[in-house]
């Protein structure tokens, strides 16, 4: 029950329906607020209770300052939690090894349930091994379940033990797309009350939702795990950016194309931490479709959300979804009464304002390894040409005397070169060189949900086949919806043959490419590729592109629309300037430019309107969390408590409890501490965190191999996230981690103090995880240097589990990405910045010293310094600014993490 200090408690009747309410408008100030920033008001007015939530922190929103710097803190209570599999596993491990641990403590394992409904989409488990035939689907989703038997199992237990908790099965949709066609409410009903729909989820493109006017962003799952059970998310009132939209996207132009521009934008402007808010009279003109696309890239401008109010387009897309006439009827009733309703004229009071005409927005993709790096399409090639000199050696940087003539790196029209012919299997040839696009993918949340960018796509494989185009042969072709309303509307529309005849075949609905489940390239591509070391590409419809993350035989990846992502396919490398050369030949021998293919805006309009029904969606969703044959013949154990199997390699009990007391133990200083790994600028969770495919000469390899496991068998990361003593090997192994510790070295690799007597020149060469446990015998604690945006990528829980197992005490960087730095707390990890304008290297760090840090007790007598001192062993000695930024966060780092902290309280109650 609310204290309801403002006396704002009211009723909303809708048809005949009646719902509590809270009003906004009792609480001063509120009309000049940012649509975001009213969600967070009702959310603090309905939870008011006087200790955590109190009248002081509601008045402080209403005179919400907008030029301010973030400082006062505030609990939001989500009210829902999503999560995606790969994240969400651990989640349901953690929350069932709470359950044995209350039970061990002396309390009831029963109060370790979700207070607040949760959904598990099961998505980024399909691996797109088989591609381009009829039966790639059937066989992917076979070895899918081969594979994942063991945790699938598990959800399924999990379904029946936990309350309010639901999972969509296996070969359903992609969780972001699943969410914005079925799972949000915008309005939520609960309890005899209506409020915002506003969530938390495990992965960072939960923002998608934004489109639709909920509020809510991805989070670590340990943060997901308390907001599950009732905890409310500590947070600071964030500034409020304002995009203004204005004029119309010009034909030819995508979603894709905007996205992409608004992601240079913001990440330019600088957001971290912000919400974006999107206003204007160019809102009324952009799509539903196009509103998701653009917020479920958030995480890659940096900010926290990037949202739309509620308006009549929000509506038609509720209602062409399937949502009921009473929660549509809600939805407007609500959203006019609060003032969460559009006004295209208004300017509401924002921290810092850009602007976008449409209408200047070109066809664009972005990379080779940033979804920020936008590049205009016409300059694609040519850009190219400089990039890939990034990744090959060529004849007039290596000099003469590094090669031999037969195989000096050669250069072609300016672009490096070394080409390669290669043997099909069916005994054809083909030649491959540089910028080979080896994948193609149609894949990721971001465009599959976009029905315009999708009948694009399609309609440029039919102008193709009817034209006599196909891919070339070493494309590996994906088509991986997030949805399957996309196959019906293809089908109804008569184009999926257009698509499987240029081998954009069905390969699953799930995340796929965009994850780094693309599968293997063919044998002998991946062959030529690795013998010769070429510098091949990817194309694809996702949102990220960073580097050893789309496959481990691509170095370059590039962020396309859907139907750009078919044209080069067909034009087969990067060095083929689409906008202006041939693609390809037609059946008279005429070429055939991305011109002649390309579809018109009335042709897509025209398939949208006419082959796109409200039925889809209600057909689609109608038994969505029952699942299909192999879902429901999964046996499962009963019981509260889960049956862990000692034998299993996917699903094991965490030690994140064990010897845990009711009380807490002291924070102390560090001392004697050594440095695993020294890294750069733009390190991200990717790059921390375990992903993609296990290979058998690492730490996570031998470690199966020895429990038993086939190497065919190893399965990726991923799959893996419910066994600790995987990931933990897996973590900092990233293929293209360099650290500075090590030089000379990629991958999961650091130099050992504890053996430098072994040989001679220091410390050897070690795997980050064999160092890790000499350390931890030794008694030594772990420190990790870092540059600037340490942490950026998705919001993976294991970036921190795994710092935090490897035993990292504290990390000290330029600066962090939001998530990441909130999740090292959570795992009790210290996060610290070197002081302004300083870094690693201008303090002369080298990695090889031992660290000191002291004044980090202080938090012992209930207040969280500002600084910290660092001293080394060779005398360097800084203050380190401490980024423990609001008290809630102060209180899991002195529980010794966000788990501990909420057992505690679950038990004490």
């Amino acid at each position: 029950m609310s204290a309801n200090s403002f006396d704002a408690r009211s009723t909303l009747r809708v048809g005949d329906e009646s719902y509590e309410i809270f009003r906004l408008d009792k609480v001063e100030g509120s009309a000049r607020l940012p649509y975001s920033l009213k969600v967070l008001l009702e959310n603090l007015l309905r939870t008011e209770d006087g200790a955590n939530i109190t009248a002081d922190h509601i008045r402080a929103l209403g005179n919400w300052d907008s030029q301010a710097q973030p400082a006062q803190e505030i609990q939001f209570t989500p009210a829902r939690v999503i999560m995606q599999d790969f994240t969400g596993v651990p989640c349901v491990v953690d929350l069932a090894t709470m359950r044995e641990a209350v039970k061990e403590l002396g309390g009831d394992p029963n109060k370790i349930n979700p207070l607040s409904p949760a959904e598990m989409v099961i998505d980024h488990s399909v691996i797109a091994d088989k591609f381009g035939t009829n039966d790639a689907f059937a066989q992917n989703v076979e070895l899918e379940y081969g594979r994942n038997k063991e945790r699938y199992q598990f959800l399924r237990w999990g379904q029946t033990a936990f309350d309010d908790f639901k999972v969509v099965p296996p070969g359903t949709g992609i969780v972001h797309q699943v969410n914005i066609e079925h799972l949000a409410r915008t309005v939520m009903v609960r309890g005899g009350q209506a409020y915002p729909d506003t969530l938390v989820g495990t992965d960072s493109h939960t923002t998608m939702v934004n489109g639709l006017g909920v509020l809510g962003w991805g989070v670590g799952g340990i943060e997901a795990e308390a907001a599950m059970l009732g905890q409310p998310v500590s947070m600071l009132i964030p500034r409020v950016v304002g995009f203004k939209l204005t004029g119309e996207l010009k034909p030819g132009t995508t979603a894709t194309d905007l996205v992409l521009t608004i992601t240079e934008m913001l990440r330019k402007h600088g957001v971290v931490g912000k919400f974006v808010e999107f206003y204007g009279e160019g809102v009324a003109a952009t799509s539903l479709a196009n509103r998701a696309t653009i917020g479920n890239m958030s995480p890659e401008f940096g900010s926290t959300a990037a949202i739309f109010p509620i308006d009549g387009e929000t509506l038609n897309y509720l209602k062409l979804t399937g949502r009921s006439a009473q929660q549509v009827a809600l939805v407007e009733a609500y959203a006019k009464e609060q003032g969460l309703w559009l006004d295209p004229a208004a300017e509401p009071d924002f921290s810092e304002k850009l602007e976008l005409d449409l209408s200047t927005v070109v066809p664009s993709i972005a990379g080779p390894k940033r979804p920020q790096d936008r590049i205009v399409l016409a300059n694609a090639a040519a850009q190219f040409a400089q990039d890939v000199r990034n990744y090959v050696a060529t004849a007039d940087e290596a000099g003469e005397e590094s090669f031999p003539a037969s195989d000096a790196p050669a250069v072609s029209n300016g672009v490096p070169s070394n080409p390669v012919e290669v043997t099909a299997p069916d005994g054809s040839t083909y030649t491959i060189d540089h910028g080979a696009v080896t994948v193609a993918a149609i894949t990721s949340c971001t465009n599959t949900s976009n029905p315009y960018v999708m009948v694009a796509a399609a309609l440029v494989a039919k102008k193709a086949v009817e034209k006599g185009l196909t891919r070339k042969p070493w494309v590996k072709t994906t088509l991986a919806p997030g949805s399957k309303v996309v196959t019906d509307y293809f089908d109804k529309a008569g184009l999926t043959p257009y698509l499987d005849k240029v081998g954009f075949n069905l390969v699953g609905y799930g995340c796929t490419t965009c994850i780094g489940n693309s599968g293997p390239l063919p044998e002998e591509v991946s062959k030529a590729v690795n013998d010769h070391d070429l510098a091949v590409t990817s194309v694809l419809s996702g949102n990220r592109n960073f580097e050893g993350r789309i496959n481990p035989d691509v170095k370059m990846n590039y962020l396309a629309s859907p139907p750009l992502v078919v044209a080069y396919a067909l034009a087969g490398s990067m060095k083929v300037d689409i906008t202006t050369e041939a693609l390809g030949t037609d059946q008279d021998g005429k070429p055939v430019f991305l011109k002649d293919i390309w579809p018109t805006e009335a042709e897509v309009n025209d398939v949208v309107a006419n082959a796109i029904g409200e039925d889809m969606f209600s057909k689609s969703y109608q038994d969505v969390f029952a699942g299909d044959a192999q879902w429901q013949a999964l046996s499962i154990p009963t019981g509260n408590t889960f049956e862990w199997d000692a034998e299993s390699t996917y699903v094991r009990k965490p030690p994140y409890f064990e010897g845990m007391t009711m009380e807490t133990t002291p924070v102390s200083d560090i001392a004697g501490a050594r440095v695993l790994a020294k890294l750069g600028d733009s390190v991200t969770t990717d790059h921390i965190s375990p992903a993609g495919a296990i290979k058998a000469d690492t730490p996570a390899g031998k470690y199966l191999t020895e429990h038993g496991v086939e190497r065919r068998d190893f399965n990726s990361y991923g799959s893996r996230r419910g066994n600790h003593e995987v990931m933990i090997r897996g973590t900092f192994a990233n293929i293209r981690l360099r650290n500075q510790i090590a030089p000379g070295t990629e991958g999961g690799y650091t130099r050992d103090f504890t053996r430098s007597a072994e040989g001679e020149g220091g410390a050897p060469v070690s795997f980050i995880y064999d160092a890790s446990q000499n350390y931890q015998a030794a008694g030594t604690p772990l420190v990790i240097l870092g540059g600037k945006e340490y942490g950026s990528g998705s919001s993976r829980d294991w970036a921190a589990k795994g710092t935090a197992l490897l035993g990292v005490k504290a990390v000290i960087t330029e600066s962090y990405e939001r998530i990441h730095r909130s999740n090292l707390i959570g795992m009790g990890v210290l996060p610290l910045q070197f002081p302004a304008g300083q870094n690693a290297d201008s303090l002369g760090l080298t990695g090889e010293e031992t660290f000191s840090i002291t004044g980090i007790t202080e938090l012992n007598e209930g207040t969280t310094p500002s600084t910290v001192k660092v001293t080394t062993d060779t005398g360097v000695e800084f203050d380190a600014v401490v980024r423990i930024d609001t008290p809630g966060e102060a209180d899991y780092y002195r529980n010794g993490g966000i788990m501990q902290y909420v057992l505690r309280n679950l038990i004490r109650k």
